[in-house]
């Protein structure tokens, strides 16, 4: 085993599914290089049942491919799945705003109508009243020129 400085190079593996970049944190650089080969060949010549390798490799980039594009289609699934959920939610969401904005206005124009009503029923009195006075300020000044009158014969008496 010899000792080697660490290069700027890094190390490469390939793992299960892609390629991992390792630095060199020490200084044998060459022990740690033959681990990884020996490391990759046991990855290259391993028999086991996964389902992502083949027992030549030779198909093992199609079933990564497939994979890939399956777990992408189930994950767009239910991406899509959600986001139906979400626009349903804010459908209900508007749907119920909507009703509520609805009885809101007819509540609104009810108290209106009663406003409305309210306030001629107060202009009418209004214009009585206004009338009443008139009439009733007319009345005082033929009063008071009637008093007047009678004063006025009266201290002529005397």
């Amino acid at each position: 085993m010899m000792s080697a400085a660490c290069t700027s190079s890094p190390l490469f593996f390939t793992g299960a599914d892609e390629p991992v970049q390792f630095q060199c944190p020490i200084q044998e650089t060459e022990l740690i290089e033959e681990l990884l080969s020996l490391l990759q060949e046991g990855n290259s010549k391993s028999t086991s049942a996964s389902p992502n390798s083949g027992s030549d490799g030779s198909n093992r980039g199609v079933y990564s491919v497939d994979e890939r594009k399956r777990r992408r289609m189930t994950s767009n699934r239910e991406s899509a799945r959600r986001s139906r959920g979400r626009k349903k939610r804010h459908l209900e969401d508007l749907t119920e705003e909507a009703n509520r904005l609805k009885m809101e206005n007819r509540e609104l124009k009810n108290r209106l109508g009663f406003v409305a009503e309210k306030c001629h029923v107060t202009w009418r009195e209004n214009d009585r009243l206004e009338a009443e006075s008139l009439a009733l300020w007319a009345r005082l000044s033929h009063l008071n020129r009637v008093l007047f009158a009678m004063q006025t014969l009266q201290q002529s008496q005397y």
